[in-house]
């Protein structure tokens, strides 16, 4: 059975350091750093004002700080800043400010090399954490669009216990079928990132023409055109839920399927259908959901959701020293 463990122990080896911007307001983050240093899973980076933080709780003492104010390198964060988004009008004197936003410092640290990977979100929306990423850091390729996936796992007896990829369930809100070929291929790679060998599913409200509609048509093109993509990945494509993930289910609704009903790559439609599903994998089938992780950008930069517990947050910083270490072998 594939356990966060494995993904622990994965970073330990690596010692990537990670910075987070929430410790200053999050009382979960600040567990799951503590957590962080004491196993040396990952070498912590926290933003905030140091003398502050000490004074209010001296555990603060052990750790890495640094404040956007007084950070010695603080001309060159708001410099590179500034000439990333200059053509949006952005002036220097702009920039010196929106440095001070601990999102957008934390990003910046990571951009410049002080830091391998950045992890946010517990206290904030998506689009607060991961906006300077896509503004500052950005995708790896124009023609690549940034996502993210979720990584479902734990004991459950449905599943046999495998993990999954969801992918997108938190960044591309109705991709095309173009896109959903990218995401797809982008997934892959996150899987095998884990040791998965990837099964992928395009999902639909439709199993091998059962509907038809212009959305089937949608999940169906992007199946054909990853396939012809990605020759040596186990796939198949339109299917709903239950032909690509129940064997018994399978040999009615899909017969012929590559994927026998045990796809553990799911490619949603839509980001209304990805959320609603790992949420609901998470909390009625009991699952840890990591994420949402990103993936297509230049460095890792990582979300988390709002209802995520110190152990997910734990597991995600692992998984962005991962990250760190993949673009760092490229």
């Amino acid at each position: 059975m594939f356990k966060i463990d494995d993904i622990l122990n994965a970073a330990k080896k690596r010692q990537k350091t990670i910075v987070f911007p929430e410790v200053s307001f999050s009382q979960r983050t600040f567990e799951a750093v503590k957590i962080l240093q004491k196993k040396k899973i990952v070498k912590v980076l926290l933003v905030g004002d140091a003398s502050a933080l000490i004074l209010r709780n001296k555990e603060f003492e052990k750790f890495d700080i640094v404040s956007p104010v007084t950070f010695p390198e603080r001309e060159k964060l708001v410099k590179t800043l500034y000439e990333k988004r200059k053509e949006k009008g952005m002036t220097l004197q702009e920039a010196g400010e929106l440095e001070k936003d601990p999102y957008y410092f934390a990003t910046l640290l990571v951009e410049c090399g002080f830091a391998d990977g950045m992890v946010s979100g517990a206290e904030a929306t998506t689009a607060t954490s991961i906006r300077p990423a896509l503004q500052i850091i950005k995708g790896k390729s124009k023609k690549e669009p940034v996502s993210s996936f979720f990584l479902l796992l734990g004991k459950n007896k449905f599943l046999n216990d495998r993990p999954l990829i969801l992918s997108d369930c938190g960044v591309i809100e109705n991709p095309d079928a173009d896109m959903l070929c990218t995401i797809a291929s982008q997934s892959v790679k996150s899987a095998k990132m884990f040791g998965i060998e990837p099964k992928v599913a395009f999902l639909s409200y439709s199993s091998k023409g059962s509907a038809k509609s212009e959305a089937v048509d949608k999940v169906r093109t992007a199946y054909e055109k990853f396939a012809r993509k990605e020759k040596d990945v186990l796939c198949d494509g339109e299917l709903q839920f239950d032909a690509a993930m129940a064997p018994k289910v399978a040999e009615h609704k899909a017969p012929e399927s590559a994927l026998k009903g045990e796809a553990n790559v799911l490619i949603f439609p839509d980001i209304e259908a990805g959320n609603i599903a790992y949420k609901a994998m998470q909390y009625v089938g009991g699952l840890h959901a990591l994420g949402p992780i990103l993936q297509g950008l230049k460095k890792p930069v990582n979300d988390l959701s709002r209802g995520c517990t110190v152990d997910e947050i734990v597991a995600v910083a692992a998984i962005t020293a991962l990250q760190a270490q993949e673009r760092g072998d490229n």
